[in-house]
């Protein structure tokens, strides 16, 4: 079985949530949204390792909040850097050797499913470097600064980024060594990957996969976490607060 390593970036500012915790933190259906995204990993068996990275202005609130979680859960906390590919990077340096592929994942991405999880690992396993995403189905519109239209762009083979964004671990640790060359305009870990010379392909993920920036997607993604069937656990639940590892509902 190959070995994964799993990356969840948690050291933003979460300036456009505008709330007195950062979004990592607050509480989703009864649960911190950060514990939610490491959970679809923890379990699993192909994960050796599962890395969270968090601001270093944060890391005594988290240990002091989280420490029963952490220490259970077998995290490993990694100190962020002054952008989101520097704190990546801080992670990537202490993956385990074993580690055959890495894995970075929002840790404010909480609704992925098992199911696709399973196969962007697989995907990655077979082609070096895989990532979720969903084919636009809306109307593109270019705009310029002054909100007028500038241009109709076409949506046929446009996909939006999702993640789990898989690589096998040297993949990865070549284009984060190449990171200066490569430009200043890259997002995301596909990109920089795509930028070093590396196929990525795709796994189509689903509308569900949100990614938590407002308030607004605070209450979207409580109402997809609760029409999702009910996980059956794979592994050992938290022994000190059995009910947060459901959310706070009936088993």
């Amino acid at each position: 079985m190959a070995a994964y390593a799993v990356i969840l970036p948690a050291a933003g500012k979460s300036s456009r949530f505008r709330d007195k915790e950062k979004k990592p933190f607050v509480n989703l259906d009864g649960r911190a949204v950060w514990l939610r995204s490491a959970e679809l990993f923890i379990t699993r068996p192909d994960v050796c390792q599962c890395l969270i990275v968090v601001s270093p202005e944060d890391e005594e609130m988290f240990r002091r909040r989280y420490g029963a979680n952490i220490a259970f859960m077998n995290v490993q906390i990694v100190k962020g850097g002054a952008e989101r590919f520097e704190s990546v990077a801080n992670a990537l340096a202490l993956v385990k050797p074993e580690a055959e592929f890495v894995a970075v994942h929002d840790a404010v991405r909480p609704c992925v499913t098992e199911a696709l999880v399973s196969a962007v690992f697989a995907k990655a396993k077979e082609k070096g470097a895989a990532l979720l995403a969903v084919p636009v189905a809306e109307t593109v519109k270019q705009v310029n600064d002054q909100h007028q239209v500038q241009a109709t762009v076409p949506r046929k083979g446009l996909w939006l980024a999702q993640t789990p964004q898989v690589f096998r671990k040297d993949v990865l640790v070549e284009a984060y060594a190449k990171r200066g060359q490569l430009g200043k305009d890259i997002t995301d870990d596909a990109q920089l990957v795509e930028a070093a010379g590396h196929a990525v392909h795709v796994v189509e993920g689903n509308a569900g996969n949100i990614k938590i920036t407002t308030k607004a997607d605070l209450h979207l993604a409580e109402a997809i976490l609760k029409s999702q069937p009910k996980p059956k656990p794979s592994g050992p639940i938290h022994p000190f607060a059995e009910e947060e590892m459901w959310g706070g509902r009936p088993k």
